[in-house]
């Protein structure tokens, strides 16, 4: 009788066992069901939502679900994300997040919410993009050497927006201080759209800023810029010289970002996010427009993206050691 009994437990945990498999490949099967939500953690206006919504028809037509995308500013990028990490990790709410939230952070702030390489799954990278430094029609200068040398001429008196503490914009600008051995104000804003508006509106001295959140302005010649922190110009501003050209060798800055899940999320839920987003990356059309804009395509697979992303820690970790950049 006991032996019966204990059959019958087996079984019937097979069964549930059985279920549950199906359930899960049911599931894997018709991911995406309903809408996919995508926090990304910059305001509208800068280049990370730029390039989203430049992609969000084609993951629209590839995933054959609406891409609704949610702007979750603040902390230097960190609450968006937050957001994200705390999420149900089903593929239904995923996150777009810069470097500075994703690897900077970790070297530079003393807490953070969450950890950047345990509380998500990395599903591929987006864009790369260089900063610029720009400033408005009205500042005397007219090079990077004229700005270096009013700077040390004026010590202090000079402020230069970032996109926020904890970005790399922040840490951008605070090389730019450490390299060119001068005292600019650091001012934080909630992303680069912000702080390119107030070089706009005459409102600051300088930003660093990017090519997508700049180059309307540019083109337009309503702001003025003095140099791109790559190591090669962009196609997209092919008389913009870059810092070594400009008398600063050795400095480089490229910010990126990348989509990232919540950590938990199914590999094959995963799977089918990557292959949307690489395969839209791929297409000349999605191409022409993200290099338009003076960015990179950046369609990584996950373990690609994930160890990207360790080393981008180590690589940044080096900087703000360098720099002194502190936590504002």
């Amino acid at each position: 009788m006991r032996l019966n009994r204990w059959a019958a437990i087996v079984l019937t945990l097979g069964l549930w066992a059985s279920a549950a498999g199906h359930i899960s490949d049911a599931t894997a099967d018709t991911y995406p069901a309903k809408p996919v939500r995508l926090i990304v953690n910059f305001p509208p206006g800068g280049s990370s939502d730029i390039v989203a919504r430049a992609m969000q028809p084609h993951l629209e037509r590839l995933l054959g679900q609406p891409l609704v995308i949610e702007n979750r500013p603040g902390a230097g990028g960190v609450i968006g994300l937050d957001a994200v990490a705390k999420s149900s990790a089903d593929g239904y709410v995923i996150g777009l997040g810069a470097a500075g939230a994703l690897v900077i952070n970790v070297s530079l702030k003393e807490k953070m919410p969450f950890d950047p390489l345990t509380d998500f799954v990395p599903i591929s990278g987006l864009a790369m993009t260089p900063f610029l430094l720009a400033a408005p029609l009205s500042f005397a200068p007219n090079s990077l050497a004229e700005v270096i040398a009013l700077a040390k001429e004026k010590p202090g008196t000079i402020s230069i927006g970032h996109g926020g503490n904890g970005t790399a914009m922040h840490l951008t600008a605070q090389l730019l201080n450490h390299m060119a051995g001068i005292k600019l104000n650091l001012v934080p804003y909630r992303g680069s759209g912000p702080a390119t508006q107030d070089v706009l509106a005459g409102h600051i001295q300088l930003a660093i800023t990017d090519i997508p959140t700049a180059i309307s302005f540019i083109e337009s010649r309503q702001i003025k810029v003095y140099s791109v922190a790559s190591a090669n110009r962009v196609m997209a501003l092919p008389d913009l010289p870059t810092f070594a050209e400009a008398g600063l060798p050795g400095y480089e800055s490229v910010g990126w970002f990348g989509f990232v899940a919540p950590a938990g999320t199914p590999p094959d839920v995963v799977a089918k996010l990557n292959e949307a987003i690489v395969t839209a990356l791929k297409g000349p059309d999605i191409q022409e427009q993200i290099r338009k804009i003076g960015a990179e395509p950046m369609p990584m697979s996950p373990s690609e993206f994930s160890g990207f992303m360790r080393s981008e820690v180590a690589k940044w970790a080096k900087v703000v050691a360098q720099s002194g950049a502190k936590e504002q």
